[in-house]
This record gives structure tokens, sequence and C-alpha cells, in this order.
């Protein structure tokens, strides 16, 4: 009997066929805090000039700047953190990307097998720690699976719902070397429809509706369907509303019925959807809330169809009439055609009727009054936060990318600075706050040919504030927007809202100051500091227009209203 003949594979260190793998997944980027444990990488990347690293000076921060390239550009991303003090340092960061879903591959260095059963300095058992808040968590036993396990974290980590995995990675299996077939890429085609009779389905119950409403969530960024979901809500000249954590650019501002975003306040969302007949949602958890309310958001016995891949958003909370897991952008393709055909020309005209009666009350229309409102404010002194962001807004160049964490200062920003583009908005998305200054770094790291505004709380910034250093570093074209307001307003706000208490303990910045333009100074970047309103307009223009690292910290007023 003649034996099979395999094909010689070249032998290869660990670290070195771990980096290979990764760039044959498409990671161009390896961001990471190296330590001990990963020394063995470090030496690897000798071997593989094309990737590159970048450095961040905090694991919460290494996790952060991959979360924001990946969500500015859809791709894999992978990252590398020190053991168990290294996990537990990029758990905050790490519960973002679990609850934005995005596709990453989180690596850590750990003691030799063997030497982790003596439970040396820095040792914990890491999958145990990671598993919470990934898809996947394995530890690498043998240099022979080293690739499967990679080839399976991507797969995985890429295949809706979309979303981080995690891998240990011991010394010795790095460091060891072995002939090893490295094998080649998958990715799992999941752009399915629903199927025909589904389709008819849902046609006639949309139809039905006299006054539907459609709530629309990040999916629509993930799935390319902005223009789809706007076509659709025109076909039906229905409103459309972001879900209520609004952290994407989840629809087309300027479209007819664009509405805006729904607000976090039960009783409000209950009277926005009372007057409908069906919620239609597109890819979402609609109405997710932050305070506990004893008002349910939804209407009693409004219905609910859905449509989307993330099958745990799916009647998660709310039962659906009909519910399908299928991709957004090819479900709409399929289903404005068949409603149009279905529909007739009744409903063409019920649709134009829609758009019509919507002209005077949707994003377009809100606008316009809003900054009418906000323009009384600018001759506050101290500076308005509202007229800041006006002026933010008005500023930024029309291609520029804007990562927000104002929290009480960016209230309007989603109502100001239309979406025209998936990747040209993003916000703080699970309200664990220090996220939005790294993410600014990765998202300019993975647009380099555009300019990217940060627009930040001084509370947020003070939780990953190195991360200027990293911006400073690679020469990056961010302009970072501080809004000094002394201290943590939005637990101020919600202290005197919810105990009637103006007793603030702990949420002020005053003894003494925080000095956001000198820290920035000392962490390499060009600094501004502004006090009066009639300098805004003409140094932040001047500021986004041109190259390099910046950062403009801006006085304003910080009392509770």
């Amino acid at each position: 009997m003649n034996k099979e003949i395999r094909p010689a594979v070249n032998r290869i260190t660990g670290r070195s066929a771990f980096l290979a793998l990764l760039k044959d997944e498409g990671i161009t980027h390896l961001f990471g805090n190296p330590g001990t444990t990963e020394l063995p990488i470090m030496h690897a990347l000798k071997e593989h000039p094309d990737l590159t690293y970048v450095m961040a000076m905090q694991e919460s921060l290494v996790v952060a700047i991959a979360d924001g390239f990946s969500r500015a550009s859809g791709r894999l991303v992978a990252c590398n953190v020190h053991v168990a003090p290294g996990l537990g340092n990029a758990m905050g960061s790490l519960y973002n990307a679990k609850f934005t879903g995005t596709p990453m591959i989180l690596t850590a260095g750990q003691q030799e097998q063997g030497h982790g059963l003596m439970e040396p300095v820095l040792y914990d058992p890491l999958v145990r720690i990671a598993e919470p808040l990934v898809k996947w968590a394995v530890e690498v036993t043998r240099l022979e699976d080293l690739p499967r396990i990679v080839r399976r974290a991507a797969k995985v980590a890429m295949t809706p719902p979309t979303g981080p995995v995690f891998i240990s990675l011991p010394g010795d299996i790095l460091n060891s070397e072995a002939g090893l077939e490295l094998g080649r890429a998958t990715r799992i085609d999941t752009r399915v429809k629903p199927s025909d009779e589904s389709l008819q389905a849902l046609v006639q119950r949309i139809l039905k509706a006299e006054r539907p409403v459609i709530v629309v969530g990040d999916e629509i960024v993930k799935s390319d369907a902005l223009n789809e979901a706007a076509a659709f809500a025109e076909a039906l000249g229905c409103p459309a509303w972001q879900q209520t954590a609004p952290y994407g650019a989840h629809f087309l501002s300027e479209s007819p019925c664009f509405m805006g975003a729904l607000p976090r306040i039960q009783p409000q969302v209950r009277e926005i959807l009372a007057p409908h007949d069906l919620m239609i949602v597109l890819g979402g958890d609609p109405l997710r809330m932050s305070v506990y309310s004893e008002v349910d958001p939804l209407p009693a016995g409004l219905p609910m169809v859905q449509i989307g891949l993330v099958d745990w958003d799916l009647a998660k909370n709310y039962s659906a009439e009909i519910a399908l897991k299928a991709d957004v952008k090819e479900t709409l393709r399929a289903l404005i055609p068949a409603l149009k055909t279905a529909g007739g020309a009744a409903l063409d005209a019920r649709a134009k009727g829609g758009i019509a009666a919507l002209a005077s009350k949707n994003w377009t229309a809100k606008r316009t009054r809003l900054v009418e409102q906000i323009e009384t404010k600018k001759e506050s002194s101290p500076i308005d936060p509202d007229w800041l962001t006006l002026q933010v807004v008005d500023a930024m160049p029309a291609n520029a990318i804007l990562v927000d964490e104002g929290l009480t200062a960016s209230r309007y920003v989603s109502a100001l600075r239309p979406h025209r583009d998936r990747y040209g908005y993003h916000g703080l998305a699970s309200g664990g706050i220090g996220w939005g200054l790294p993410a600014s770094v990765g998202v300019s790291i993975a647009n380099p040919d555009r300019p990217v505004v940060c627009y930040s709380g001084d509370g947020s910034a003070m939780y990953s504030i190195q991360a200027l250093w990293t911006a400073a570093h690679h020469k990056l074209s961010l302009t970072v927007v501080i809004v000094n307001n002394g201290g943590y307003r939005i637990i101020k706000q919600r202290l005197l809202a919810f105990h009637q208490d103006d007793h603030f303990v702990g949420m002020d910045f005053v003894d003494p100051p925080v000095d956001f333009s000198g820290l920035a100074k000392a962490l390499g970047l060009e600094a501004i500091r502004i006090t009066k309103a009639d300098d805004l307009a003409s140094t932040l223009k001047s500021a986004f227009a041109r190259p390099g690292a910046k950062l403009i910290e801006v006085m304003v007023d910080g009392s509770v209203k």
C-alpha cells in the first residue's frame, strides 16, 4: 500500500508563525504594550517589517485603539497585552468591544507551561479571566495547534455576530520551533436574505400597518446599508429613528424621513412610539435604556417586526410578530421592490403624503430650530458647551471623522452633525468612559487620509490621557477637543435630578485644576487653551485644517442645569 505523501513544510518558530498567521488574516497593525512574556513576539517583529507595531502606554488604551481602528474600517484587528494584570487592565475596553461586536483577536503572553503551575509573579489562568467578554477563549498548549487556533479565532471574530476572541500564548509555545502547515484564511459569507415566503409575509405585514415607524441600529453600519435604509423609509413615507444608543452613523441624517435618535428616557420614548401601529426594527437593540423607570418604553400592544444577524437582539426584550435572521442590506434590497410591487399606486401616494407631513419635524427641520436656539448662547461667559458643540461641528472639514465622548457637552452632536457615510461618526456605546481619546487614535490610524476630531469631556479624557503620546508618536492628523467643565458634570446632574441633592462630593477637579493643555504639551502635542467664545471659530478651523496631532482645551460653563 502506498503511503500518502504530504508536502514538506518549513520549520518556523511559534512567534514568527503567529505573526505570519495574523498578516495572512489581513492584519496590518499589531496594537500592544510589551512585557517580559511578550518579548518573543517583539523579537519576531524584525522578521515581519511590514507589520506595524502600535504601542500604547496602558493595556486599556491598547484595546481601545484597536477598537477604534476596527470600527472605522470594518476590519479584523489584533492586539497583545501583558499576562494577567495586562488583561485585567484591558477588561473595560474589552467590554466596549464586546458591546459593539468589534472583530478583534486579543492575545496575552503567558508564563511557560509547567512554570505556571508554580504560580510565578504575574501568573493567573488567563482564559477564565477573558471568557465572560469574548466569543471564544483558548490557550495554546501545542505549537502544532497554533495555526488552527489563529485561523479559528479570526473566523469566529469575523462571523456575525462579530466580536472579540482571546488567545493565551505561553512563552514555550512562542519560542519553540517545528515544521508547521499554516493553512489559509476562511470567511463565512452571511449576507443572506429571507426565503421568498418569509419576505412576502413581511411585505403583507408592513402594508397592513397604517402608521409604521422604523428604528435602526448598528447593523446598518456593519452591513453598509445606509442608502437602503433611507430608501426603505422613503418607500413607506414613515419616520425613522436611531436606536436609543446612537453610537454610529445608523441613518442618513438628511433623509426626509429621519427624525433623530430616540432618547434613553422611557416616558419620552413611549410618547414618541405611541401614535404608531407597527415598529420595524433594522439591525439593533432598539430600546436599550440607561436608568430604571417604572414606565416601559414600548407602548402596550405595539407590534414589532425585526431584521438582523445578531440573533441575541432579535425579540430579546419584546416579542416580535416576525423576526428574520438575515443581513439588513440584502433583505432591504429584496424588500423594497417587493413592497412597491405589492403596494402599487396606493403605497406611492401614501409615501408622498407621509414625507410631506414629516417635512416640518424631521431631523433637518429640528436642526434649523436647534441652531437658532443655540445661537442665543454665543455671548455666554464662560463658554456655553452647546455653543461649543455647534462651533466644532461647523468648523469640521466635510470629510472629517468625529469621535464623540463629550457626554453632557455633546448632547446635541447627533442633532447637529449629519451622518453621510458609515464611518464618519463613532460614539461611546457601552457607557464605560475613557474610550473616546484612544479610540480616536485608532480611527486616525485606520484613515490616514481623513482628518479626525475627538470631542471629549475632561472626566473621560483623564481615564486615557496617555493615548496622546501615541497620537504624537505616529504624527496623526488628529485634533482632540477637551471640554473642560472642571468635573464630572453628568454625575452632578443625575445626583440633583434623582436625589434632589447638590452636595457634590468627589465630582470636581478644581483643587488643583487639571491643565490639559500642559499635559498635551508634555506628551508631544501642540496645545491651545480657549477661554473666550470669540476665539472658537477661527482657532478650530485652523486646527482642523492643519496636519499633525494637537489638543484644544476649551474652558466651558460647568454649572449644573
